[in-house]
């Protein structure tokens, strides 16, 4: 038996224990805690493609949750270029010069949090990335070759068991699945980030405040809950609620 199939037997092993009795919204959440069972990472998330921005999906504890959700906020990081290349990227260490320079104010502020080095994978295949897999630990350094090789198979086993949840409490019968296509893996797993929701309201809610078009919308939004500290997801809920408005003057 080859290194590989006896890394896919394991992360095969522990990834259905982990989820055995787990119902499909649970599913992204036990995916996460075994990730950390089977890789030397102290944190871990998982994001969906989305317009724009990454939609968090579940992350292992609320510092992979908090660092998750600064990069949908910053609209940059090693998750957004992991989705757009389709390839894997890593971050060896956030203080250094280099990691530093690609991605200034997540690696600071991510490094700040404790995060030193993060390698982000795609999930999908050759052809479609639908999302990743985000590795955090609080060490740099790279991965040794045998942990890297480990980390491609929990992707693509990752893949493969949200690829087999149940659809059809949410399809819409109208509308017939195309498992090639990520418009409907988009669509079909939303409902398990329906909290984000608010922020693609949001962003409609500032098109209308001002007249301008979506990517504005959306870059006024980053860049006040930049400015205030928070997070893009805090912000949306008090537009959606009518608690913040942009075509106040005062904002």
């Amino acid at each position: 038996m080859s290194h590989r199939d006896r890394d896919r037997d394991r992360v095969a092993e522990v990834i259905a224990e982990e989820t055995r009795g787990a119902g499909p919204r649970e599913v992204p959440q036990r995916l996460c805690d075994a990730v950390l069972k089977l890789l030397p990472v102290s944190g871990a998330s998982m994001s969906l493609r989305g317009d724009g921005m990454p939609v968090p999906l579940s992350a292992s504890g609320e510092q992979a949750a908090y660092v998750m959700e600064l990069q949908v906020t910053l609209g940059d990081g090693p998750c957004l270029e992991a989705a757009e290349t389709g390839s894997v990227v890593s971050a060896t260490d956030l203080m250094s010069s280099r990691d530093a320079s690609r991605w200034p104010v997540f690696a600071q502020q991510a490094a700040a949090l404790g995060v030193r080095s993060v390698y982000a994978l795609p999930l999908g295949d050759r052809t479609v990335c639908v999302g990743t897999l985000d590795l955090y630990r609080d060490v740099p350094g790279e991965l040794a070759a045998d942990e890297v090789r480990t980390a491609w198979v929990v992707a693509e086993t990752v893949t493969e068991a949200l690829v087999a949840l149940p659809r059809a409490e949410w399809n819409d019968p109208d509308d017939p699945d195309d498992p090639d296509d990520p418009d409907d893996v988009g669509r079909w797993l939303s409902p398990l980030a329906t909290d984000h929701d608010d922020v693609y309201r949001a962003v409609g809610m500032v098109m209308a405040q001002l007249g301008v078009a979506a990517d504005e919308a959306l870059s006024l939004l980053r860049g006040n809950a930049f400015a205030k500290s928070r997070t893009v997801l805090e912000l949306a809920h008090e537009v959606v609620a009518l608690r913040t408005r942009f075509d106040d003057p005062s904002l």
